[in-house]
């Protein structure tokens, strides 16, 4: 599996938006869903104590909404997000020159080579997701996701590759199994292996941008990333609270309070992918066949840690109806939820009971506690 390149990180899934339990809200919540993103930190602009701002990176627009700050300190607070993320952008990028790109050379050349402070946590945290998704999420794949076209800011069309090249290439076995870490240089046992961070990036990205926030002072904030969102505090006595965009056409599937501390990410198949002759091939490739996937509209996950909710969420939808909510589990996601193709939502029990569905309510599948 990944998601997409880090350069081409665009919406995916899901509609999560900070809004009011009302019902007029939630109406209201609807004409915003034109705008391309999948998920958009929402305000009630006449609030004076809500000031929002947007930046462009990642290939989508990131919207911080900050809740009982006076403008001088959400600027400033902002500016220092924005420098971070543009840092981020420049050095993850699968694709252009940087410092992901550079590794992936050096891995390609069969030798090792120091990996860069910022990055060194990404790939600890990329390793470990993989592993305990028993690599149904595996940013090596990197070469599999640029043969697919999807390491372009364009939408790909077109066939599909020929199905030796993709047999070719899954047969190497790429893995993040089959690096070593040893004192921040970075050696692989197999030349095939390519990163692209892209389904996993930008949840962690989220995480050190609340922590920065929080060092700015700001107690109360939404950071939005365009396919996951984090928050700090509340707005005001109430919870941050966010609508789920159906992943099946327009609309709101349903809505959730968000807590302190928490990230909630959607991976989904029907904003990115690639289109030939009116068939779509998602963008979320398996990695075990070399092949998008299929039968699976979003997974939807809850949780604190923001790489690992972020690559749980893409794991999910390669693991399918019958395995997700065992890799749920096993990567220690608080809540989740999945969609499939005929609109059935499998559901855990932390999602059951945090979830509020709007209109009419879909067929549920709820798993039981292992």
């Amino acid at each position: 599996m990944s998601e997409r390149g880090l350069g081409g990180m665009g919406a995916t899934g899901i509609i999560l938006c900070s809004l009011s339990h009302s019902p007029i809200a939630m109406r209201r919540l609807l004409l915003l869903l034109m705008l391309p993103l999948t998920l958009i930190a929402c305000s009630r602009s006449s609030a004076p104590e809500t000031i929002e701002q947007q930046l462009y990176v990642f290939g989508t627009i990131v919207t911080l909404t900050f809740h009982g700050l006076d403008e001088e300190q959400a600027t400033r607070a902002g500016a220092e997000v924005n420098r971070m993320f543009q840092e981020m952008h420049r050095n993850w990028h699968a694709w252009e020159q940087g410092e992901l790109t550079a590794l992936n050379q050096a891995i390609a050349e069969g030798r090792s080579a120091p990996v860069p402070p910022d990055l060194l946590p990404l790939i600890e945290k990329s390793q470990e997701a993989c592993r305990l998704s028993d690599c149904l999420f595996n940013p090596a794949i990197g070469q599999l996701i640029g043969l697919w076209g999807f390491h372009s800011s364009e939408r790909p069309s077109g066939p599909p590759p020929p199905r030796e090249e993709i047999a070719k290439l899954v047969a190497l076995h790429p893995s993040m199994l089959d690096i070593t870490l040893d004192h921040g240089q970075l050696s692989s046992s197999n030349p095939a292996v390519q990163f692209d961070v892209g389904g996993i990036a930008k949840g962690y990205a989220v995480e050190l941008a609340l922590a920065t926030l929080r060092k700015e002072g700001v107690k109360d904030a939404i950071v939005n990333a365009g396919g996951g969102l984090g928050v700090i505090g509340s707005k005001g006595a109430q919870p941050w609270r966010v609508g789920i965009r159906h992943p099946q056409g327009a609309g709101i599937l349903g809505s959730l309070a968000v807590h302190d501390g928490e990230q909630v990410h959607t991976s989904g198949n029907y904003e990115r992918f690639r289109e030939d002759q009116g068939v779509h091939y998602a963008h979320i490739l398996d990695p075990r066949t070399g092949w998008p996937v299929e039968g699976v509209t979003s997974a939807t996950v809850i949780g604190r840690d923001g790489a690992m909710t972020d690559a749980a969420a893409t794991a999910l939808v390669v693991a399918g109806p019958k395995e997700w909510y065992r890799i749920a589990r096993q990567m220690g996601v608080e809540a989740a939820m999945l969609v499939d193709d005929s609109g059935t939502v499998y559901m855990d029990p932390g999602m059951a009971e945090r979830v509020e569905f709007e209109g009419e309510r879909p067929h549920i599948v709820l798993s039981d506690p292992l």
